[in-house]
Protein backbone atom coordinates (compact mmCIF):
# COMPACT_ATOMS: atom_id res chain seq x y z
CA UNK A 1 0.00 0.00 0.00
CA UNK A 2 1.32 3.53 -0.99
CA UNK A 3 0.22 6.67 -0.97
CA UNK A 4 2.27 8.30 -3.72
CA UNK A 5 0.64 10.12 -2.63
CA UNK A 6 -0.43 12.43 -1.60
CA UNK A 7 -1.61 15.52 -1.69
CA UNK A 8 -1.49 18.47 -1.08
CA UNK A 9 1.60 19.36 -2.09
CA UNK A 10 1.22 22.81 -1.82
CA UNK A 11 -1.71 22.20 -0.06
CA UNK A 12 -2.23 26.09 -1.79
CA UNK A 13 -1.63 28.74 0.24
CA UNK A 14 -3.66 31.50 -1.20
CA UNK A 15 -3.86 32.81 -4.84
CA UNK A 16 -1.23 35.52 -4.19
CA UNK A 17 1.65 32.55 -4.78
CA UNK A 18 -0.92 31.19 -7.79
CA UNK A 19 1.85 30.66 -10.76
CA UNK A 20 0.09 28.28 -13.57
CA UNK A 21 2.51 26.05 -14.40
CA UNK A 22 2.74 24.99 -10.10
CA UNK A 23 -0.90 24.50 -10.06
CA UNK A 24 -0.71 22.53 -13.57
CA UNK A 25 2.12 20.29 -11.80
CA UNK A 26 0.56 19.54 -8.90
CA UNK A 27 -2.49 18.65 -10.98
CA UNK A 28 -0.60 16.16 -12.79
CA UNK A 29 1.04 14.61 -9.54
CA UNK A 30 -2.37 14.04 -7.82
CA UNK A 31 -4.13 12.72 -10.63
CA UNK A 32 -1.30 10.16 -10.72
CA UNK A 33 -1.38 9.81 -6.96
CA UNK A 34 -5.61 9.37 -7.54
CA UNK A 35 -4.12 5.96 -9.73
CA UNK A 36 -1.76 4.53 -7.06
CA UNK A 37 -4.41 4.90 -4.64
CA UNK A 38 -7.04 3.32 -6.82
CA UNK A 39 -4.63 0.27 -7.36
CA UNK A 40 -4.39 0.12 -3.69
CA UNK A 41 -8.17 -0.52 -3.60
CA UNK A 42 -9.09 -1.84 -7.20
CA UNK A 43 -6.37 -3.82 -8.11
CA UNK A 44 -6.82 -7.88 -7.86
CA UNK A 45 -6.06 -8.83 -4.30
CA UNK A 46 -7.24 -5.61 -2.60
CA UNK A 47 -3.82 -3.97 -4.08
CA UNK A 48 -2.13 -6.30 -2.29
CA UNK A 49 -1.17 -9.07 -4.52
CA UNK A 50 2.61 -8.49 -3.84
CA UNK A 51 5.07 -5.95 -4.80
CA UNK A 52 4.54 -4.63 -7.87
CA UNK A 53 8.27 -3.64 -8.49
CA UNK A 54 9.22 -7.00 -7.98
CA UNK A 55 10.22 -7.96 -11.62
CA UNK A 56 10.41 -11.91 -10.60
CA UNK A 57 6.56 -11.34 -10.27
CA UNK A 58 5.28 -7.89 -11.37
CA UNK A 59 4.39 -7.00 -15.34
CA UNK A 60 5.55 -4.10 -16.99
CA UNK A 61 2.70 -2.46 -17.30
CA UNK A 62 1.71 -2.85 -13.05
CA UNK A 63 5.53 -1.97 -12.65
CA UNK A 64 4.81 1.64 -14.63
CA UNK A 65 1.92 2.11 -13.11
CA UNK A 66 3.71 1.63 -9.47
CA UNK A 67 6.68 3.69 -10.27
CA UNK A 68 4.96 6.81 -12.22
CA UNK A 69 3.28 7.33 -8.75
CA UNK A 70 6.45 7.51 -7.15
CA UNK A 71 6.97 11.35 -8.45
CA UNK A 72 3.80 12.56 -6.03
CA UNK A 73 5.02 12.34 -2.63
CA UNK A 74 8.67 14.31 -3.62
CA UNK A 75 6.36 16.80 -5.77
CA UNK A 76 4.00 17.52 -3.07
CA UNK A 77 6.50 18.09 -0.29
CA UNK A 78 9.06 20.20 -2.43
CA UNK A 79 6.10 22.68 -3.80
CA UNK A 80 5.19 23.04 -0.06
CA UNK A 81 8.13 24.29 0.13
CA UNK A 82 7.93 26.59 -2.58
CA UNK A 83 4.72 27.88 -2.11
CA UNK A 84 5.99 28.77 1.55
CA UNK A 85 8.57 31.18 -0.14
CA UNK A 86 6.59 32.58 -2.55
CA UNK A 87 4.28 33.62 0.18
CA UNK A 88 7.31 35.62 1.26
CA UNK A 89 8.32 36.94 -1.66
CA UNK A 90 4.99 38.25 -2.24
CA UNK A 91 5.07 40.39 0.81
CA UNK A 92 3.98 38.27 3.75
CA UNK A 93 6.27 39.27 6.72
CA UNK A 94 8.09 36.38 8.84
CA UNK A 95 6.13 36.17 11.45
CA UNK A 96 3.00 35.85 10.26
CA UNK A 97 4.48 33.32 7.58
CA UNK A 98 5.86 31.30 10.84
CA UNK A 99 2.68 31.48 12.41
CA UNK A 100 0.51 30.35 9.52
CA UNK A 101 3.36 27.50 8.74
CA UNK A 102 2.85 26.50 12.33
CA UNK A 103 -0.55 26.05 12.89
CA UNK A 104 -1.66 24.84 9.05
CA UNK A 105 1.26 22.35 9.67
CA UNK A 106 -0.69 21.00 12.90
CA UNK A 107 -4.27 20.99 11.49
CA UNK A 108 -2.90 18.79 8.47
CA UNK A 109 -1.15 16.76 11.17
CA UNK A 110 -4.54 16.33 13.05
CA UNK A 111 -6.46 15.74 9.46
CA UNK A 112 -4.22 12.69 8.78
CA UNK A 113 -4.54 11.37 12.32
CA UNK A 114 -8.50 11.71 12.02
CA UNK A 115 -10.26 12.36 9.36
CA UNK A 116 -8.12 10.74 6.47
CA UNK A 117 -7.05 7.64 8.67
CA UNK A 118 -10.45 7.02 9.09
CA UNK A 119 -10.92 7.30 5.42
CA UNK A 120 -8.31 4.48 4.34
CA UNK A 121 -9.60 2.23 7.56
CA UNK A 122 -13.48 2.51 7.50
CA UNK A 123 -13.68 1.08 11.00
CA UNK A 124 -13.24 1.45 14.36
CA UNK A 125 -10.65 1.27 16.39
CA UNK A 126 -8.55 2.48 13.21
CA UNK A 127 -4.53 2.66 13.12
CA UNK A 128 -3.32 6.21 12.13
CA UNK A 129 -2.15 6.01 8.64
CA UNK A 130 0.48 8.61 8.68
CA UNK A 131 1.56 9.54 4.87
CA UNK A 132 2.18 12.67 2.93
CA UNK A 133 -0.29 14.54 4.61
CA UNK A 134 1.34 13.64 8.10
CA UNK A 135 5.07 14.95 6.30
CA UNK A 136 3.43 17.88 4.74
CA UNK A 137 2.06 19.02 7.90
CA UNK A 138 5.27 18.39 9.95
CA UNK A 139 7.53 20.18 6.91
CA UNK A 140 5.57 23.43 7.77
CA UNK A 141 6.41 23.45 11.16
CA UNK A 142 9.75 23.01 10.46
CA UNK A 143 9.73 25.95 7.63
CA UNK A 144 8.04 27.67 10.37
CA UNK A 145 11.41 27.88 12.48
CA UNK A 146 13.55 28.07 9.04
CA UNK A 147 11.69 31.05 7.19
CA UNK A 148 13.58 33.38 9.81
CA UNK A 149 16.31 32.08 8.23
CA UNK A 150 18.27 33.66 4.95
CA UNK A 151 16.63 31.33 1.62
CA UNK A 152 20.22 30.16 1.05
CA UNK A 153 20.56 28.87 4.39
CA UNK A 154 17.40 27.35 4.36
CA UNK A 155 18.79 25.60 0.86
CA UNK A 156 21.37 24.60 2.30
CA UNK A 157 19.90 22.39 4.88
CA UNK A 158 17.85 21.16 2.80
CA UNK A 159 20.65 19.66 0.38
CA UNK A 160 22.20 18.70 3.17
CA UNK A 161 19.52 16.91 4.71
CA UNK A 162 18.78 15.23 1.27
CA UNK A 163 22.09 14.36 0.36
CA UNK A 164 23.20 13.31 3.82
CA UNK A 165 20.70 11.42 5.68
CA UNK A 166 21.27 8.05 4.10
CA UNK A 167 24.16 8.11 6.71
CA UNK A 168 22.71 7.49 9.24
CA UNK A 169 20.92 4.52 7.81
CA UNK A 170 22.99 2.23 9.76
CA UNK A 171 21.30 3.52 13.07
CA UNK A 172 18.39 0.98 13.69
CA UNK A 173 15.26 2.11 16.03
CA UNK A 174 15.13 -1.14 17.60
CA UNK A 175 18.51 -0.77 18.97
CA UNK A 176 17.87 2.80 20.81
CA UNK A 177 16.05 1.48 23.53
CA UNK A 178 13.62 4.42 25.37
CA UNK A 179 14.18 6.55 21.78
CA UNK A 180 13.01 4.07 19.38
CA UNK A 181 10.12 5.75 18.53
CA UNK A 182 11.73 9.14 18.51
CA UNK A 183 14.17 7.48 15.57
CA UNK A 184 10.90 5.78 13.72
CA UNK A 185 9.28 9.41 13.79
CA UNK A 186 12.41 11.02 12.32
CA UNK A 187 14.00 8.57 9.86
CA UNK A 188 13.01 4.98 9.97
CA UNK A 189 9.61 4.52 9.99
CA UNK A 190 7.30 1.78 10.32
CA UNK A 191 5.12 0.45 12.63
CA UNK A 192 4.22 2.04 15.72
CA UNK A 193 3.33 0.30 19.09
CA UNK A 194 2.78 1.89 22.32
CA UNK A 195 2.74 0.13 25.58
CA UNK A 196 3.32 -3.05 23.16
CA UNK A 197 0.33 -2.64 21.17
CA UNK A 198 0.36 -1.08 17.59
CA UNK A 199 -1.75 1.49 17.09
CA UNK A 200 -0.64 3.24 13.28
CA UNK A 201 1.70 2.78 10.47
CA UNK A 202 4.28 5.71 10.05
CA UNK A 203 5.18 5.61 6.41
CA UNK A 204 6.63 9.30 6.13
CA UNK A 205 9.39 9.87 8.57
CA UNK A 206 9.56 13.35 9.13
CA UNK A 207 13.51 14.56 8.58
CA UNK A 208 14.03 13.56 4.80
CA UNK A 209 11.04 15.22 4.17
CA UNK A 210 11.80 18.36 5.70
CA UNK A 211 14.75 18.26 3.94
CA UNK A 212 12.64 17.84 0.49
CA UNK A 213 10.23 21.11 2.09
CA UNK A 214 13.52 23.08 2.55
CA UNK A 215 15.12 22.26 -0.83
CA UNK A 216 11.70 23.80 -2.24
CA UNK A 217 11.99 26.76 0.29
CA UNK A 218 15.48 27.26 -1.26
CA UNK A 219 14.73 27.14 -4.83
CA UNK A 220 11.68 29.14 -4.51
CA UNK A 221 13.40 32.23 -5.96
CA UNK A 222 13.56 30.50 -9.30
CA UNK A 223 9.97 30.33 -9.71
CA UNK A 224 10.12 34.03 -9.26
CA UNK A 225 12.31 34.62 -12.29
CA UNK A 226 10.83 35.43 -16.00
CA UNK A 227 9.41 32.38 -17.68
CA UNK A 228 12.40 31.41 -20.16
CA UNK A 229 15.05 32.06 -17.57
CA UNK A 230 12.95 30.04 -15.03
CA UNK A 231 12.22 26.90 -17.34
CA UNK A 232 15.62 26.86 -18.71
CA UNK A 233 17.24 26.98 -15.20
CA UNK A 234 14.68 24.29 -14.01
CA UNK A 235 15.20 21.98 -16.84
CA UNK A 236 19.04 22.31 -16.64
CA UNK A 237 18.52 21.09 -13.02
CA UNK A 238 16.53 18.26 -13.49
CA UNK A 239 18.78 17.01 -15.99
CA UNK A 240 22.25 17.28 -13.48
CA UNK A 241 19.88 15.45 -11.05
CA UNK A 242 19.52 12.75 -13.25
CA UNK A 243 22.92 12.37 -13.95
CA UNK A 244 23.67 12.50 -10.87
CA UNK A 245 21.03 9.36 -9.83
CA UNK A 246 22.62 7.68 -13.15
CA UNK A 247 26.54 7.78 -11.42
CA UNK A 248 25.12 6.95 -7.77
CA UNK A 249 23.33 4.39 -9.31
CA UNK A 250 25.47 3.27 -11.19
CA UNK A 251 28.39 2.92 -9.23
CA UNK A 252 26.62 1.71 -6.18
CA UNK A 253 28.59 3.59 -4.06
CA UNK A 254 25.82 5.70 -1.65
CA UNK A 255 22.45 6.85 -1.64
CA UNK A 256 20.20 4.32 -1.56
CA UNK A 257 19.91 1.74 1.42
CA UNK A 258 18.74 -1.32 -0.62
CA UNK A 259 22.77 -1.47 -1.45
CA UNK A 260 22.93 -5.27 0.56
CA UNK A 261 25.77 -6.54 1.41
CA UNK A 262 25.78 -10.40 1.92
CA UNK A 263 23.51 -12.83 -0.28
CA UNK A 264 20.82 -10.86 -0.28
CA UNK A 265 22.36 -8.22 -2.20
CA UNK A 266 22.61 -10.09 -5.26
CA UNK A 267 18.46 -9.61 -6.12
CA UNK A 268 19.05 -6.23 -4.77
CA UNK A 269 21.74 -5.60 -7.45
CA UNK A 270 20.64 -4.26 -11.04
CA UNK A 271 24.30 -5.53 -12.36
CA UNK A 272 23.65 -8.83 -11.06
CA UNK A 273 19.98 -9.96 -12.91
CA UNK A 274 20.03 -12.57 -15.61
CA UNK A 275 17.81 -9.96 -18.37
CA UNK A 276 17.77 -6.45 -19.14
CA UNK A 277 14.10 -6.21 -18.10
CA UNK A 278 14.93 -7.12 -14.40
CA UNK A 279 18.37 -5.22 -14.44
CA UNK A 280 16.23 -1.75 -15.61
CA UNK A 281 13.44 -2.52 -12.94
CA UNK A 282 16.07 -2.99 -9.98
CA UNK A 283 17.70 -0.01 -11.47
CA UNK A 284 14.87 2.15 -11.23
CA UNK A 285 13.92 0.69 -7.91
CA UNK A 286 15.49 3.05 -4.99
CA UNK A 287 13.82 3.51 -1.67
CA UNK A 288 10.81 5.70 -0.81
CA UNK A 289 10.26 5.05 2.79
CA UNK A 290 11.88 6.88 3.46
CA UNK A 291 13.12 8.44 1.00
CA UNK A 292 16.60 7.87 -0.11
CA UNK A 293 18.71 10.47 -1.89
CA UNK A 294 18.64 8.19 -5.31
CA UNK A 295 14.82 8.32 -5.11
CA UNK A 296 14.97 12.34 -4.80
CA UNK A 297 17.54 12.20 -7.29
CA UNK A 298 15.64 10.39 -9.72
CA UNK A 299 11.79 11.83 -8.81
CA UNK A 300 12.26 15.50 -8.74
CA UNK A 301 14.73 15.33 -11.48
CA UNK A 302 12.19 13.53 -14.16
CA UNK A 303 9.46 16.22 -13.01
CA UNK A 304 11.83 19.35 -13.25
CA UNK A 305 13.32 17.77 -16.64
CA UNK A 306 9.65 18.16 -17.63
CA UNK A 307 8.82 21.41 -16.00
CA UNK A 308 8.89 23.44 -19.45
CA UNK A 309 6.19 21.57 -20.90
CA UNK A 310 3.64 22.26 -18.35
CA UNK A 311 3.75 25.66 -20.14
CA UNK A 312 2.55 24.20 -23.17
CA UNK A 313 -0.33 22.29 -21.81
CA UNK A 314 -3.76 24.05 -23.36
CA UNK A 315 -7.21 23.13 -22.73
CA UNK A 316 -8.84 21.00 -22.08
CA UNK A 317 -5.87 19.06 -20.58
CA UNK A 318 -4.20 21.78 -19.25
CA UNK A 319 -7.46 23.51 -17.49
CA UNK A 320 -8.48 20.21 -15.52
CA UNK A 321 -4.97 19.79 -14.24
CA UNK A 322 -5.03 23.60 -13.38
CA UNK A 323 -8.41 23.06 -11.57
CA UNK A 324 -7.24 19.55 -9.83
CA UNK A 325 -3.67 20.96 -8.60
CA UNK A 326 -5.69 24.45 -7.43
CA UNK A 327 -7.26 22.82 -4.97
CA UNK A 328 -5.22 19.59 -4.31
CA UNK A 329 -6.25 19.39 -0.46
CA UNK A 330 -10.06 19.20 -1.02
CA UNK A 331 -9.27 15.99 -3.60
CA UNK A 332 -7.28 14.51 -1.31
CA UNK A 333 -9.51 14.12 1.36
CA UNK A 334 -12.52 13.57 -1.14
CA UNK A 335 -10.45 11.03 -3.31
CA UNK A 336 -9.98 8.60 -0.49
CA UNK A 337 -13.22 8.16 0.70
CA UNK A 338 -14.32 7.97 -2.88
CA UNK A 339 -12.02 5.53 -3.72
CA UNK A 340 -12.55 3.67 -0.82
CA UNK A 341 -16.64 3.32 -1.20
CA UNK A 342 -16.44 2.40 -5.39
CA UNK A 343 -14.02 -0.42 -4.30
CA UNK A 344 -16.61 -1.67 -1.79
CA UNK A 345 -19.56 -0.86 -4.54
CA UNK A 346 -17.65 -2.24 -7.24
CA UNK A 347 -16.79 -5.71 -5.47
CA UNK A 348 -20.29 -5.82 -3.89
CA UNK A 349 -22.14 -5.62 -7.72
CA UNK A 350 -20.17 -8.68 -8.91
CA UNK A 351 -20.26 -10.96 -6.08
CA UNK A 352 -17.15 -10.51 -3.91
CA UNK A 353 -16.38 -10.36 -0.71
CA UNK A 354 -16.14 -6.88 0.52
CA UNK A 355 -15.32 -7.74 4.12
CA UNK A 356 -11.92 -6.98 4.03
CA UNK A 357 -12.48 -3.22 2.94
CA UNK A 358 -13.93 -2.59 6.56
CA UNK A 359 -11.00 -1.81 9.11
CA UNK A 360 -9.23 -1.91 5.90
CA UNK A 361 -5.87 -1.22 7.05
CA UNK A 362 -6.35 -3.84 10.15
CA UNK A 363 -6.92 -6.49 7.50
CA UNK A 364 -3.86 -5.75 5.44
CA UNK A 365 -1.92 -6.66 8.19
CA UNK A 366 -3.68 -8.91 10.05
CA UNK A 367 -6.45 -10.92 7.89
CA UNK A 368 -5.07 -10.86 4.32
CA UNK A 369 -7.42 -13.58 3.51
CA UNK A 370 -10.31 -11.68 3.67
CA UNK A 371 -9.01 -10.16 0.35
CA UNK A 372 -8.64 -13.23 -1.18
CA UNK A 373 -11.05 -13.22 -4.36
CA UNK A 374 -11.49 -9.43 -4.38
CA UNK A 375 -10.51 -6.99 -7.14
CA UNK A 376 -9.80 -6.46 -10.84
CA UNK A 377 -7.69 -6.41 -13.31
CA UNK A 378 -5.52 -3.94 -14.46
CA UNK A 379 -7.61 -2.54 -16.98
CA UNK A 380 -10.35 -2.10 -14.88
CA UNK A 381 -8.25 -0.34 -12.70
CA UNK A 382 -7.69 2.37 -15.27
CA UNK A 383 -11.24 2.73 -15.94
CA UNK A 384 -11.94 3.10 -12.18
CA UNK A 385 -9.25 6.26 -12.18
CA UNK A 386 -11.10 7.47 -15.21
CA UNK A 387 -14.25 7.31 -13.17
CA UNK A 388 -13.12 8.72 -9.97
CA UNK A 389 -11.42 11.75 -11.27
CA UNK A 390 -14.41 12.32 -13.58
CA UNK A 391 -16.93 12.65 -10.63
CA UNK A 392 -14.36 14.61 -9.05
CA UNK A 393 -14.16 17.31 -11.46
CA UNK A 394 -16.83 18.61 -10.85
CA UNK A 395 -16.70 19.53 -6.92
CA UNK A 396 -12.81 20.32 -7.58
CA UNK A 397 -14.47 23.25 -10.17
CA UNK A 398 -16.69 24.51 -7.89
CA UNK A 399 -14.27 24.77 -4.52
CA UNK A 400 -12.11 26.58 -7.00
CA UNK A 401 -14.27 29.25 -7.60
CA UNK A 402 -14.97 29.46 -4.13
CA UNK A 403 -11.53 30.18 -3.49
CA UNK A 404 -11.15 32.58 -6.28
CA UNK A 405 -13.73 34.74 -5.33
CA UNK A 406 -13.63 34.98 -1.58
CA UNK A 407 -10.66 35.91 0.53
CA UNK A 408 -11.75 34.27 4.36
CA UNK A 409 -9.04 33.54 6.35
CA UNK A 410 -10.11 29.46 7.11
CA UNK A 411 -9.60 28.84 3.44
CA UNK A 412 -5.91 28.85 3.35
CA UNK A 413 -6.15 25.91 5.83
CA UNK A 414 -8.50 23.81 3.09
Amino acid sequence: MTSSAAAPAGIAMGDASRISEIDKLRGLVIVLMALDHVRDYFFTGGGLGGNPLDPTTTTNWLYTTRWITHLCAPTFVFLSGVSAYLQFAKGKATPSLSRFLFTRGLWLIFLELTVLSFGWSFGFPYLFFMQVIWAIGWSMIALAALVWLPRLAVLAIGVAIIAGHNLLDPINAADLGSLSLLWTFLHDGGPVFIGGQPIGLLGYPVLPWVGVAAFGYGLGALFMQPAEKRDRTIFLLGLAMLALFVVLRGTMIYGDPTFATGPEAVALDWRQQETLRAAIMIFLDVQKYPPSLQFVLVTLGIVFALWPLLSRLRAPVGAVLNTFGAVPFFFYVLHIYLVHALAIAANAAVGNPIGGYFDYLINVFTAPEKFEGVGFSLPWVYVAWIVVLALLYPACRWWQGVKARRRDWWLSYL
